[in-house]
C-alpha cells in the first residue's frame, strides 16, 4: 500500500534508486577483488539503497522486502542449470533495470557501463570458477528458509521454506542425455544411457552473454508478471536455525576494517531526504498499518537485522 502514489512518483523513485545503485564510485568498489560481504554489511547496503529516494519504509516493511529479495535470489542461484548461468540471471536483472530507465539516457549509460564491466570481468571465467562462485553464494544463504507465498503457490518451495529441485526439464547447455566415460587422454571410450523418474530434454539454444540478446533462461525475470498477493511468513525451521546461530557470536576480528570499508563504499551514495514542501512517500508492504506494526512486534528478536547506520560524511 502506498500513500498517494502516482506513475510520476514511481518513475522518480526508480530513477533515484537506480542512479544511486550504479554510481561509478560504488561500482568501482564492488568490482574490487574482496571477501564476500557479511550479512550485516549486505543489509546495511540494501537499506541505504532502498532509501536513496523520497520513498520510506519502516522496519517491518524493510524486513519483509529484504526477506523477499534474499529468498528470490537464493531460488535463482539454486536452480541455475549450470554455474555459468548465474551471469545470465544477473543479465536478466540488468535488462529489467534498463527497461525502467529506457527514456533516461544518462542513467541507462550507467547501467550499460556496469553491464560491460560484468562481461569483461566474468565472461572469461572457467566452469570451475563459476562453480566456486555459486557454492559461495549458496553457503551465504544456506541457513535462510523464509517462506514466500508466491513460491509456495507455485510448488517450488516446501512448507519448511526449502526449495524443490525439479526432476524434469532441459539439461544444462552443452550437456546431453548420456553418461560418457573418458580415458586419461581425454578420449571418449564409452557412452551409456540411464533411466530416471524425470523427463529430460536437450535445450534449444544457449542464452546470450552479450550486451543485448535473448538470455533464454527465465530465472531473474519478473516473477510477479501475473498479479497476485505476495506475503512472507517466518517458518519454524528459520527460528531453529536462528537459535543455533546464537552459538556463533564470537566477534569478527576484521569487523572494524569491514565497516570502515563499507563506510567508504557508502560514501558515494546520495541519500535523498524529503525537504521543503515534500513529505516523501511511505511504502507499506503489508495490507494495513496494523498488520505492519504487528509484524514488527512479533518478529523473533534473533531474526531481526541489526543494522548499523554509518555516517560517511567528512
Amino acid at each position: 500500500r502506498v500513500d498517494e502514489w502516482t506513475d510520476v512518483d514511481r518513475k522518480r523513485v526508480m530513477n533515484d534508486i537506480i542512479t544511486t545503485m550504479f554510481n561509478k564510485k560504488f561500482m568501482e568498489e564492488l568490482f574490487k577483488p574482496q571477501e564476500l560481504y557479511s550479512k550485516k554489511a549486505l543489509r546495511t547496503v540494501y537499506d541505504r539503497l532502498a532509501h536513496a529516494s523520497i520513498m520510506r519504509l519502516n522496519q517491518a516493511s524493510m524486513d519483509k522486502l529484504y526477506d523477499l529479495m534474499t529468498m528470490a535470489f537464493k531460488y535463482q542461484v539454486l536452480l541455475c542449470p549450470r554455474p555459468k548461468d548465474i551471469l545470465l540471471v544477473t543479465f536478466n536483472h540488468l535488462d529489467a533495470i534498463k527497461d525502467f530507465v529506457h527514456d533516461s539516457p544518462g542513467i541507462l549509460n550507467q547501467v550499460d557501463e556496469t553491464f560491460r564491466q560484468l562481461i569483461e570481468t566474468y565472461s572469461c571465467l572457467s566452469a570451475g570458477e563459476f562453480q566456486l562462485i555459486r557454492q559461495t553464494l549458496l553457503i551465504f544463504f544456506q541457513d535462510m528458509h523464509i517462506r514466500v507465498s508466491i513460491f509456495l503457490k507455485d510448488k517450488v518451495q516446501n512448507s519448511n521454506g526449502r526449495f524443490v529441485l525439479p526432476i524434469s526439464g532441459p539439461v544444462p547447455w552443452d550437456n546431453d542425455l548420456f553418461l560418457r566415460m573418458f580415458n586419461r587422454n581425454g578420449d571418449e571410450v564409452k557412452r551409456t544411457e540411464f533411466t530416471t523418474d524425470g523427463n529430460y530434454v536437450t535445450p534449444q539454444r544457449e542464452g546470450s552473454f552479450e550486451l543485448y540478446g535473448d538470455r533464454v533462461l527465465k530465472l531473474g525475470t519478473n516473477m510477479y508478471s501475473v498479479s497476485r498477493p505476495v506475503e512472507t511468513h517466518m517458518s519454524g525451521s528459520s527460528k531453529n536455525v536462528a537459535s543455533r546461530a546464537k552459538e556463533n557470536i564470537a566477534p569478527n576480528p576484521l569487523a572494524k576494517e569491514e565497516l570502515n570499508f563499507l563506510a567508504r563504499l557508502l560514501g558515494g551514495l546520495e541519500i535523498k531526504e524529503p525537504g521543503g514542501s515534500e513529505t516523501g512517500f511511505r511504502l507499506n508492504l503489508f495490507t494495513t498499518d496494523d498488520e505492519e506494526e504487528h509484524a514488527a512486534l512479533t518478529r523473533p528478536e534473533e531474526l531481526s537485522y541489526k543494522v548499523i547506520n554509518i555516517e560517511a560524511t567528512q
